[in-house]
């Protein structure tokens, strides 16, 4: 039997490199709540007592982008210098261009068609380790920061700071994962602490109630805080760029990426909207029981209506081959730019609640990719 160790990462929200990616969000969030038709391109960068934001932006709206920002660090806590950012004391500097011509013809062709707003390949993937069909690791990677933000925004734990990271390593037997071999939380908190009280409230109120029942998981198998003290942390302590982050954004390197960021982009941008709607195609293929893992890869050429390829991989556990799976799918999805964004609503303000904790596998009303309302059309197509 195969044996091996896998092991994913996530942020948190005061992560700087996360808080730039809610901050471009929130700029796209402003726009699309007053024109749905916005062209966004928003970058940020976020460093000691600066933020610059630069883009190429074609709108109606008039936003301001500082009062964007500034909810943005709000939210995640970053109101005082000795946090790691003081919200009340930055320099703001922006760069906005219009959206290039000649990509604005490629995407608005008449007769309300949308052609893809640039070229590129994009990843979906599922498999049926969780209930939200996400990977064991990256889940439990994401589940562990979430319930530190809980308890530190709580105020049970008043020593918690924003910035945090978390790594899972999960033991797999044939390709089923059996154990936590290997915890990693480094969290930012205040000096005051005692390391001690620090790791005994990591451990007890963030890692065990993520740890699924039927895992084996042994508490000594987590590390906390290896370099003992994490006091000077978010954007005081190291530069936070929009897209950096882009494997705890999605699959946690449990299958391939096409390489291109999410937030800031509005979903004419095909690496944004074509990721998601791969998400829905695979976790809906997953759902059917056609197959207990799927990767599906879309690949677009700026411009044109209709992807240049597609491509469905079932990891040897489809009960049907995916040659004949692949015929299904133009049945059943529209894979045009503008069939994405309308099937999935992505002309709303709803991208900030994406930038951290993953776009993928968490339980939203908005995240209208997570939806498994295609599973009994695709069993029916495929299994009768």
């Amino acid at each position: 039997m195969k044996e091996y160790l896998f092991t994913s990462e996530s942020v948190s929200e005061g992560h700087p490199d996360k808080v730039a990616d809610q901050i471009s969000d929130a700029i796209l969030d402003s726009y699309l709540s007053k024109d749905k038709n916005a062209k966004v391109a928003a970058e940020t960068m976020i460093a000691k007592n600066l933020i610059l934001v630069a883009g190429e932006i074609t709108s109606s709206a008039i936003i301001d982008i500082k009062s964007a920002a500034d909810s943005v660090l709000e939210k995640v806590g970053y109101t005082d210098g000795y946090i790691g950012f003081d919200k009340s004391k930055y320099k703001l500097l922006t760069s906005i261009t219009s959206q290039s011509e000649n990509i604005n013809r490629s995407v608005e062709l008449g007769n309300e068609q949308i052609g893809a707003g640039d070229q590129g390949l994009m990843f979906g993937y599922a498999v049926n380790e969780t209930d939200s069909l996400m990977p064991l690791p990256i889940y439990i990677a994401h589940k562990i920061l979430l319930q530190l933000s809980e308890i530190r925004k709580s105020g049970k734990c008043n020593f918690l700071l924003p910035d945090a990271k978390s790594q899972v390593t999960i033991r797999y037997l044939d390709d089923k994962p059996v154990a936590v071999e290997k915890i990693v939380v480094s969290t930012q908190h205040d000096k005051f602490v005692h390391k001690s009280d620090l790791v005994e409230a990591v451990i007890e109120l963030a890692i065990k109630p993520s740890i699924p029942d039927s895992l084996k998981f042994n508490a000594d198998s987590c590390i906390v805080n290896p370099s003992d003290e994490f006091i000077l942390g978010g954007p005081m302590a190291d530069v936070g760029l929009t897209g950096r982050k882009i494997i705890v954004d999605t699959y946690g390197g449990s299958c391939p990426h096409g390489g291109g960021a999410f937030s800031g982009k509005d979903p004419s941008k095909v690496d944004r909207s074509a990721a998601y709607m791969a998400r829905y195609i695979a976790k809906n293929f997953v759902d059917s029981g056609v197959c207990n893992k799927c990767t599906i890869q879309i690949a677009y050429v700026i411009g044109q209506t209709e992807p240049i390829s597609v491509n469905l991989n079932f990891h040897n556990t489809g009960k049907v081959d995916e040659e004949i799976a692949l015929k299904i799918i133009p049945e059943i999805f529209d894979l045009s730019p503008r069939g994405i964004i309308e099937n999935l609503k992505l002309r709303r303000p709803i991208y900030l609640n994406t930038a951290a904790y993953g776009h993928f596998g968490r339980e939203h009303e908005d995240f209208t990719w997570e939806k498994t309302d295609k599973a009994d059309l695709i069993r029916n197509y495929l299994m009768g």
